[in-house]
């Protein structure tokens, strides 16, 4: 097995340099014609295999950096600052925009001014924030509550506000599953009215759902949530283009390969006592070096290692 060909450390001149980046980016990718595809990192090493795979942005799953960081299902359980610092991780490790996932805003419109400017800080191109009580649970699990929505709205006002940056702020709709699609519809048109750049509306439950969705927001940026198993169905990226959506995200699939992925070598070792079997179809030592950056460290030291 074979990792991709090594990206060269694009990070490593903002690194050096302590600049951020990112949002502009971003914004020039929203403006193109093409959706953005955005498959779900929950850590550094994701996120480099997702730049390497040739994707022009990487989404900062919050369910994934629940369970790689506890272990625990996405419920609310990690704070402002795990998130962020996941994210400052992720950022520093790829040089294409990070859209993250920033929860409920971790709490009221004035929580929400400190969550921007930390994120902001941590250098990624856009969070999403939604309308859910706290502690809130993944949008495509049962019992989520709901925020009146003018709430949700100050929320949004307040992160507008607060931004010293190019951020891009989008607002999340949890509503479908509580008030139904109609319910659902009149939050996000309020979240746009109070200044969202992008409608992220979680968790339609059919093909004609969707539809009604892009056609009812025509206008507004869309965000698609490509949940794998989720309550949402599967549908293609010619008719999600078609449909007008302009960022696509796929928040698991890159962590339920690894799970599978590490189950399986431990089988082998478990089976024969050793991982020799599975070794064929496991990147080589040496490459995964190379993959994560071993010959940019290199050139550092003879740069400022005497």
């Amino acid at each position: 097995m074979y990792l991709p060909n090594p990206v060269k450390w694009s990070a490593m001149s903002a690194y050096l340099n302590g600049q951020s980046r990112g949002a502009a980016a971003l914004r020039e990718l929203l403006a193109a014609n093409e959706p953005i595809l955005a498959p779900g990192a929950y850590d550094a090493l994701s996120a480099r295999l997702i730049e390497a795979a040739g994707f022009t942005a990487v989404y900062m799953t919050g369910f994934g950096t629940a369970a790689s960081l506890l272990g625990r299902p996405d419920v609310g359980l990690l704070g402002m600052s795990e998130m962020v610092g996941n994210a400052r991780r992720i950022v520093e490790a790829v040089g294409v925009p990070v859209i993250a996932d920033a929860d409920t805003g971790y709490g009221n419109p004035i929580n929400v001014i400190r969550t921007v400017h930390e994120y902001e800080r941590a250098g990624v191109a856009a969070i999403h924030i939604e309308d859910q009580v706290a502690p809130k649970k993944c949008g495509h699990m049962e019992g989520k509550q709901l925020i009146p929505g003018d709430e949700m709205a100050m929320k949004i006002k307040a992160g507008v506000a607060a931004r010293r940056s190019d951020l891009v702020l989008i607002a999340r709709t949890d509503a479908r599953a509580v008030e139904g699609l109609d319910g659902a519809l009149r939050r996000a048109r309020l979240y746009a009215d109070a200044g969202a750049d992008v409608i992220f509306f979680e968790a339609p439950q059919s093909e004609t759902e969707v539809e009604t969705v892009a056609r009812e927001l025509a206008g507004v940026p869309l965000l698609f949530n490509w949940a794998e198993g989720g309550k949402t169905p599967p549908i293609g990226y010619a008719r999600l283009r078609e449909l007008g959506f302009r960022i696509i995200i796929f928040p698991i699939s890159a962590l339920l390969a690894a799970t599978r992925g590490v189950q399986w070598v431990l089988e082998t070792i478990r089976h024969d006592g050793t991982p020799t079997a599975a070794l064929s179809g496991l990147p080589r030592f040496g490459e995964f070096l190379d993959f994560i950056g071993l010959p940019e460290i290199r050139e550092l030291e003879q740069r400022f290692v005497s």
